[in-house]
């Protein structure tokens, strides 16, 4: 990612291009609390171009002064900060409305209309960027309409599409995508987009690893034992019964943000900041973790179900009483994987990966342990064990670092104790509040695709997952619902830890 490139206060970014954003799904949650927060904090850090539009497209019809309204209420609703009324004023006076059904040929008309009104009335030329937050379902639908309707043409200038997740439900369908959007989309217009990399402790990872020469000498096999992925939710379906029915936690979170934590952990050097490197190495990465077979699913992977019990002091439904859930669901609301990255800096280091709904605490973290050091000096002071040296990369909520390391009490006797090297994003001073989407958006008006998923990606990850769901789909999963609300799920989860000799460290 150009280094230029963060849209953060103070920073030396440049506004992009001016442009007209058009955002299918324009009345979805996604959009009321991401997407136009997220725009708005833009304008706040003077990164959104001073001419710009927004044209937001749903299904039933609404004037552009009711549209205008209904975000107004959204944004001061879930905005990360406080509302500037004068930005705010210059920002809604820009937004407008199409509606139409996303498979009729006569709402793409439309839409082109209302785009070229927009480029004349607010000087966006015709520089357009189409983002799909809707179900997945009509990703390649509204691709196509937007190439029949010939608003994906670049003669007058960028035409870039963001895509959603999930992108396909396994490898098949994935490629049917791929194929699909690019028979009207050249890879370079295509943004793939996964939140998660938009979040700052994320994209620290290539700048603690590659500028600390401290780090990157200790990154392999010689001295790190284990690396430990957690995605933990402490909410359960919230209303997405339908949609998380059919989908899973692998699919919904591991399939491709712990996949691309991973790969930011395990990738090698990129010969630079191009986004075509990065990806190469992530890319390398995937192809190196091979597929499991059937016995080693058996062993290497636990799924589970959360059953009834209390979050925050509070009783909440066993899964298969969730509303719009099947009551005899064999969908899995949590898993745990062991994976392999088989190449020379990895051979032999085991990833744990581990996510679910309705667990103790929300918290996505990354634990690299180290390790043990040998004993010997130690053990006429009486110590007879040392916890190992863990550095945790926090994600969320609160971003940041920590080493765990060892130090001397004082005292005259030789003592350990343990000691946390910090680092916070909050050491760094306050700063405008973010939803890890203005990144994203910012580098897709800029053209830079570095934190974004390339369709070769995609597919390499869809071969690791598509085995498991496939195995998934041939057996029926036994004791659902398995771990209690409020838990850090099955115990078979521990015990995948637990006959390798090692453990999970549940954060508090």
């Amino acid at each position: 990612m150009n280094e230029e490139a963060g849209p953060n206060p103070g920073d030396p970014a440049k506004p992009a291009d001016p442009c007209t954003i058009v955002i299918f799904g324009a009345a979805g949650d996604l959009t009321k609390r991401k997407l136009y927060p997220a725009l708005y904090n833009l304008k706040s850090y003077g990164v959104l171009p001073k001419d710009f539009a927004v044209i937001g497209v749903a299904r039933r019809e609404l004037s552009d002064q009711a549209y205008s309204q209904q975000v107004t209420e959204n944004v001061h609703e879930f905005a990360t900060g406080p509302v500037d009324e004068a930005a705010w004023a210059d920002f809604k006076g820009r937004v407008s409305f199409s509606h139409g059904e996303f498979n009729d040929p006569k709402s793409f008309q439309r839409l082109g209309s209302k785009i070229e009104q927009s480029a004349k009335a607010h000087r966006t030329g015709g520089n357009v960027l189409f983002y799909l937050a809707t179900p997945p379902d009509y990703f390649g639908e509204i691709i196509q309409q937007l190439g029949a309707a010939g608003l994906t043409r670049q003669d007058k200038g960028w035409r870039r599409v963001i895509i959603e997740k999930p992108f396909g439900r396994d490898l098949p369908s994935a490629i049917a995508l791929n194929q699909e959007i690019r028979s009207v989309l050249k890879e370079n217009q295509i943004f793939r987009i996964d939140h998660y990399l938009g979040k700052e402790t994320v994209q620290n990872i290539l700048v603690f690893r590659f500028a600390n020469g401290i780090f990157e000498p200790t990154w392999n096999r010689r001295y790190i034992d284990h690396v430990r992925i957690t995605v933990a939710e402490t909410l359960g379906v919230e209303g997405r019964g339908r949609y998380y029915d059919k989908s899973g936690v692998l699919r919904d979170v591991i399939q491709n943000h712990m996949f691309q934590l991973l790969a930011m952990v395990a990738m090698e050097p990129p010969s630079s900041l191009d986004a075509e490197a990065v990806r190469n190495e992530k890319v390398k990465v995937f192809d190196c973790i091979r597929p499991m077979n059937e016995a080693e699913i058996r062993t290497h992977v636990v799924r589970g179900q959360y059953g009834e019990g209390t979050i925050a002091g509070k009783k909440v439904p066993a899964y298969r009483k969730e509303h719009d859930v099947n009551p005899d669901s064999d969908t899995e609301t949590f898993a745990a994987l062991k994976l392999t990255v088989e190449n020379w800096r990895w051979a032999g280091v085991p990833f744990y990966l581990r996510s679910g709904k309705r667990l103790a605490l929300r918290t996505t973290e990354i634990a690299i342990q180290f390790r043990k050091p040998p004993l010997m000096l130690f053990r006429e002071s009486g110590v007879e064990d040392i916890d190992p040296n863990r550095l945790v990369i926090h994600v969320q909520p609160d971003e940041g670092i920590t080493l765990h390391v060892k130090a001397k009490q004082p005292g005259p006797a030789i003592r350990l104790a343990p000691v946390k090297l910090d680092f916070n994003y909050k050491d760094f001073g306050s700063s405008t509040a973010a939803n890890g989407y203005e990144q994203l958006l910012y580098d897709c008006m800029i053209g830079d695709s570095t934190l974004f998923h390339r369709a070769d990606m995609v597919e390499a990850a869809w071969k690791i997952a598509t085995p498991i769901l496939d195995y998934w789909n041939t057996q029926k999963a036994k004791e659902f619902p398995n771990y209690p609300s409020g838990s850090w799920g099955p115990e078979a989860a521990e015990t995948l830890l637990r006959q390798d000799g090692r453990r999970w460290f549940n954060p508090r």
